[in-house]
């Protein structure tokens, strides 16, 4: 799994490095919010671990950041913090979007354990975002379910998701089967 580190003390981030490369990860390593963001926005790492208190951009800033970018798969966000961990700042780590929330120093067996629960987590929406890419299709008529059970062209469908437009015409192969059905003889009725 790739992770972005964000983390502002050079001692700190060093031992989370190492910690995470020994559990196989490869590591976009940052030493502030601001740098974090700009590698995030160019890289989009799916996991992301995050010390809270840094100069500018904070970790409760930044998890605002990473939620509010449109088009952005999901990303598991873990905050680190030396602050007390009370029931305020577990709400304003949820409240920003964190989804998980360790203190330091950090043990080694925790992150583990976090990690794993983002790469199940992150699994499981890879395969939620499959099914919401499926779109029902007629076998017959080749119209298309809407989310309202409505059935309509796929011109439509697409049309009106993306904006596109679309004019009609024959390929190759139906172009041929046309042509042949024109030539060939057609059977005489007797009226």
């Amino acid at each position: 799994m790739t992770i972005l580190i964000a983390e502002d003390d050079p001692v700190a981030a060093r031992i989370l490095q190492i910690t995470l490369e020994r559990l196989g990860h490869q590591l976009i390593v940052t030493r502030s919010g601001s740098e974090a963001w700009a590698a995030f926005d160019r890289d989009l790492p799916r996991t992301i671990v995050s010390d809270w208190m840094m100069p500018g951009i904070d970790g409760l800033e930044l998890c605002r950041k990473v939620r509010a970018r449109k088009n952005t798969p999901y990303t598991y966000f873990i905050l680190l913090t030396a602050l007390d961990t009370s029931a305020e700042n577990y709400s304003l780590a949820t409240n920003a979007g964190v989804d998980d929330f360790l203190s330091k120093p950090l043990h080694h067996a925790r992150i583990e354990m976090r990690l794993r629960v983002a790469e199940r987590i992150l699994w499981f929406t890879r395969q939620m975002q499959t099914l919401a890419e499926l779109i029902p299709i007629c076998g017959w008529c080749h119209k298309v379910r809407d989310d309202n059970d409505y059935w309509e062209r796929v011109e439509t469908y697409i049309g009106k998701r993306t904006g596109a437009t679309f004019t009609h015409g024959l390929c190759p192969e139906c172009f041929a089967r046309e042509m042949a059905n024109l030539d060939s003889p057609q059977p005489v009725t007797a009226s």
